[in-house]
């Protein structure tokens, strides 16, 4: 794939928190238009590595381009939602007021608002279905609702990437399911690329198109079809796991039912997992095809 088609591309990139390096050797490329997962336990990284993208973290080496340009510099254009909006924002906001903060960009003094960014509000309410709820307080909206109104705070300035950290966390499994709807909705209708910080891929499985899984130190990027495998999730979760598939094609991840204390949970070294996956440290940049996993 060539890199005009790729929206962020690491080249041998690593990033070091004082004198710890958290993870290293990434040399790997997501295409514009895909909804890709960033995968791991915790501590691995991945929140780690969208502040390297957006060029909040320095990198240790390497080199590391988002949208064309170095990291950082093309924020204008990239939507974020972080894991804390829903805790950090003022919950005496009324919905609206919270997506105008995407075009102020701060709650505090007198702003004129024009028709134009009245109209960009409106439109990004609407797109993620939370227009009737304009004038409600954020206090008076429930977790998935105030999670949707994040979302488009994130969409009212049109970016071409947006990248959210653990939405579906902490969300019931009907808001859960609203909010994959509006990222598979923005992915379809406005072709945006989606990255998203996860530890559960069920409920993103209909729409991921590949993921970024931190694998022993090292970032590593595959389609679904190659990160859905069974020895690769058991390595990278430290529990057993099986990828299932049901008679109607429907896939889920889950962990392996009532297995023996003396059985073995990773018959694979890291090393192993890396090789049968085609990553090596020195390889050129790659991005593979992407392809659908599961049912829709």
């Amino acid at each position: 794939m060539s890199e005009s088609s790729d929206c962020i591309v690491f080249r041998d990139a690593a990033v070091r928190r004082g004198d710890r390096i958290i993870w290293q050797h990434g040399s790997f490329a997501i295409p514009t238009g895909s909804v890709t997962a960033i995968v791991g336990t915790n501590g691995t990284g991945k929140t780690t590595m969208m502040k390297a993208e957006l060029g909040l973290l320095p990198l240790a080496a390497g080199s590391l381009t988002v949208l064309g340009r170095p990291a950082g510099e093309r924020n204008a254009q990239i939507g974020y939602v972080p894991q804390s909006y829903t805790s950090d924002i003022d919950s005496n906001l009324t919905a609206e007021q919270s997506v105008l903060l995407g075009l102020t960009g701060t709650r505090f003094g007198i702003h004129l608002v024009t028709k134009a960014q009245k109209a960009k509000v409106r439109e990004a309410m609407e797109f993620t279905g939370i227009a009737d709820k304009a004038k409600y307080r954020l206090s008076e909206l429930s977790g998935g609702l105030r999670q949707r109104v994040a979302i488009a705070q994130a969409l009212v300035c049109d970016p071409k990437l947006l990248m959210l950290d653990e939405p579906l966390a902490n969300l019931d499994l009907a808001s859960q399911r609203a909010a994959v709807h509006v990222l598979a909705k923005l992915n379809r209708e406005l072709g945006m690329t989606i990255q998203v910080v996860a530890h559960d891929l069920n409920m993103l499985l209909p729409i991921l198109t590949g993921a970024v899984y931190l694998l022993d130190g090292h970032p590593h990027y595959a389609d679904m079809g190659k990160v859905l495998d069974s020895d690769l999730l058991t390595h990278l979760y430290g529990t057993q796991v099986q990828v299932v598939t049901t008679p109607q094609g429907d896939m889920f991840v889950t962990p392996t039912p009532d297995e023996p204390l003396d059985q073995v949970q990773d018959m694979h070294s890291a090393a192993e997992v890396a090789q049968m996956h085609h990553h090596s440290h020195d390889s050129a940049v790659s991005a593979p095809g992407a392809g659908k996993a599961g049912a829709r």
